[in-house]
């Protein structure tokens, strides 16, 4: 329900209408199309809405409508397979007729635009209605077939989950007593406070075993347990131990699971298959592309085990492979910054190369002419002197022995490091903030649609602190063992993208201040000043929170700070700092703060990495078991809630059109000062220092001196 959630206005762009076909087909919170072979197996991955919303994704309604589906009578019994066919219907059809409005108002918004059809104007109101009820109804039959896949299909009672330890025959885990109330421990709410009218149990905390053994019950997936699990297990167990968990229920189950679909055996079986593939296609990043051995044990089993009995094991290769061609192709799709430095260091010592190879040609054609005009009394005309003069010249510019890379549709017309080199920052001035901002936001982008939640958890272990923190105190804590740091299990695996995400930040921070205190003179500083604070506000007034918090980093740097421009910088620009640090405080009083009220579903959004990590951290204060060694699932489900926005926000991307020159010039600018020393180059510019008027006040006293002197004469 909180995937599509679209506003359709006046600018609804045209291409929009295959987008929105896609996004009918899809189950909502997830990117997995459904396929007609397997219907029963696709799809499993609840999604972020799932993590954060837990029981109210499914409100009442969706309940009472679920008791009335695939019954012509009152009296007549629940059937799910009536069920699944009735809605697969109704979705159908609704879907077809969406669609085939939506068509009808695009021709009717290009005669508008046209100016072809006066009553075009009159219509497009009333059919743009039409389209978010139609739209609202597509997607409550979508949340309908989740239920039913959920909810109704392949879970356990509570009471059966001591089945499912019992079940893994070859698990290595120490099981001293099997009983639910050992495992899991629950509080009871008020049945009116609950929107899920099925149970008033709510899972407070469990051992290890116990939370793995919750995944089988029947609320799991209604509860939003699933993906939050999914979410935040490396902090009770390790990725080998849960696949090892549900490798063995499998193994328990697989060969009497077809025999009969009613029996717990093979509800047990089949909600093994589904976790497993929910764990793919959410995970399969993080967890399965970093380990190899992991991802090796997986594709054995299914090789050895699943597949001989079970077309699914067929399936979950075929997905398995997917995953993988999809991890290596947004890794090539967009140059990082890195990989741009990398280029540059190249294309630096091709460079000196050619310019070393090419002055050694020189000098032999020299010499190789001096002997003719010496022996043979060659002469040569002015016009060739002169042509060949400016050859020479031409040879010795560094953009003419530049080496022309090969770049592809991304990159194409890129500027070279030279050209940035000599245009230098005025390039900045000839963008206005609008187009700067757009282009940055692409840029960051890119760096935030590969994380994922999971890089947000743990961020102690990788170093990550509060930039507030002193110096003297972040450096002695230094000297703090990992062990003492690490939340999650020491055997644990963690990607460490995090870091690569604040680094990228500190970079574009770095670049700010060091394209203002390179300027030559206070009035391009002013310019430079008053045009990045003008891309910040634009930047946080899309939502692009993240490049407007390291533009604002880069600005309340110390050395940028104390330039003299900033006080003959305008009034009104010096307001949006003012503005910028309380966006700043805005982010960083809450959590939860971008995912309030209704605008983080309908506008793109980019969050600040480091002040989402530090919300983590301190969500990860404290600690994560109880005294009778439980760990507390209610912490661990609020940790889970605030990392799901991430993949909230990358579900609606920006669209705006990108500047492929000019992104390749920030990209380069940016990697030039990465790692600039802003203090070494502030001291070699005089426009960063306060003049003194030293010069002017002796020049009054050296006239005073003239006027005197010229009375005693």
């Amino acid at each position: 329900l909180q995937n599509s959630g679209c506003c359709i206005d006046g600018d609804f762009a045209e291409e929009n209408i295959e987008q929105e076909k896609e996004t009918m087909i899809k189950i909502t919170g997830n990117s997995y199309f459904v396929s007609p072979n397997l219907p029963d197996f696709h799809g499993c991955c609840p999604g972020w809405s799932s993590a954060f919303y837990g029981a109210e994704c499914f409100d009442s309604e969706v309940h009472s409508y679920m008791k009335n589906l695939g019954k012509q009578k009152s009296s007549e019994s629940q059937n799910i397979d009536a069920k699944k066919v009735e809605l697969e219907q109704l979705l159908m059809m609704e879907t077809k007729n969406y669609r085939k409005t939506l068509k009808f108002y695009q021709k009717l918004l290009q005669k508008e635009r046209s100016s072809k059809g006066p009553e075009a104007k009159s219509m497009l109101p009333k059919l743009r209605g039409q389209l978010q009820e139609m739209k609202s109804k597509v997607q409550f039959l979508e949340l309908a077939k989740r239920y039913i896949m959920y909810a109704e299909q392949w879970g356990v009672e509570s009471c059966v989950l001591p089945t499912v330890i019992h079940n893994g025959r070859t698990d290595a885990m120490d099981v001293a007593s099997t009983d639910e109330s050992s495992l899991l421990l629950y509080y009871n709410i008020e049945k009116h406070q609950c929107n899920n009218q099925n149970g008033i149990k709510v899972l407070q905390a469990g051992t290890p075993l116990g939370l793995m053994a919750y995944l089988y019950s029947r609320n799991a997936f209604l509860e939003g347990y699933v993906q939050q699990f999914l979410y935040t297990f490396r902090y009770f167990c390790t990725q080998e131990e849960f696949l090892q968990f549900l490798l063995d229920r499998i193994s328990s189950t697989l060969s009497s699971a077809n025999l009969d679909p009613s029996t717990s055996l093979t509800k047990i079986c089949n909600r093994s298959f589904y976790i497993l593939q929910a764990w793919i296609e959410d995970c399969y990043s993080i967890d399965f592309a970093t380990n190899t051995g992991l991802l090796n044990t997986l594709k054995e089993f299914i090789s050895s085990k699943v597949a001989p009995l079970n077309g699914y094991g067929e399936h979950l290769l075929s997905l398995l492979e997917d995953a993988s061609a999809r991890k290596s192709g947004s890794a090539h799709q967009f140059p990082s910054m890195d990989k741009c430095e990398e280029e540059g260091e190249e294309d630096r010592k091709t460079l000196h190369s050619l310019c070393k190879k090419l002055s050694e040609d020189v000098s032999r054609k020299a010499s190789l002419l001096f002997f003719l005009l010496q022996n043979f009394n060659w002469k040569l005309s002015k016009s060739m002197g002169l042509i060949a003069q400016h050859q020479r010249e031409r040879l010795y510019t560094i953009s003419s022995v530049l080496p022309k890379p090969c770049y592809n549709s991304f990159t194409e017309f890129p500027v070279s490091f030279a050209k940035a080199d000599e245009v230098g920052p005025y390039l900045l001035l000839e963008y206005s903030a609008q187009q700067l901002c757009c282009q940055l936001t692409l840029l960051q982008q890119e760096v935030f649609h590969k994380c994922h939640p999971v890089h947000f958890l743990n961020s102690r272990a990788l170093g990550v602190k509060d930039k507030c923190v002193s110096v003297q105190k972040a450096v002695s804590t230094e000297t703090v063992s990992l062990k003492v740091c690490n939340l999650f299990l020491s055997k644990c695996i963690q990607d460490q993208y995090l870091l690569q995400l604040l680094r990228n930040a500190d970079s574009i921070s770095t670049w700010v201040a060091a394209e203002i205190v390179t300027c030559h003179t206070s009035k391009l500083q002013v310019s430079l000043l008053s045009k990045f604070l003008l891309i910040s506000k634009c930047c946080y007034e899309q939502r692009n929170f993240a490049t407007a918090m390291q533009i604002l980093a880069g600005l309340e740097n110390l050395i940028v700070r104390q330039l003299p421009a900033w006080k003959i910088l305008p009034a009104k620009v010096s307001e949006i700092m003012e503005e910028l640090k309380a966006v700043e405080v805005f982010l960083k009083s809450d959590s939860l703060c971008l995912m309030e009220g209704e605008r983080f579903k309908t506008l793109p959004t980019i969050p600040s990495a480091h002040v989402l990590a530090m919300h983590v951290q301190q969500l990860e204060t404290g600690g994560f078991t109880m005294t009778n060694g439980a760990h507390k699932w209610t912490k661990l489900r609020n940790i889970a809630k605030v990392v799901s926005q991430v993949h909230a926000f990358q579900e609606n991307p920006y669209t705006y059109t990108p500047d492929f020159k000019l992104q390749s010039y920030l990209r380069q600018r940016i990697t030039r000062f990465k790692d600039a020393d802003v203090s070494a180059l502030a001291a070699d510019n005089c426009a960063n220092f306060h003049q003194i008027p030293a010069e002017k006040q002796s020049r009054k006293i050296q006239d005073a001196l003239r006027r005197m002197k010229a009375t005693f004469q």
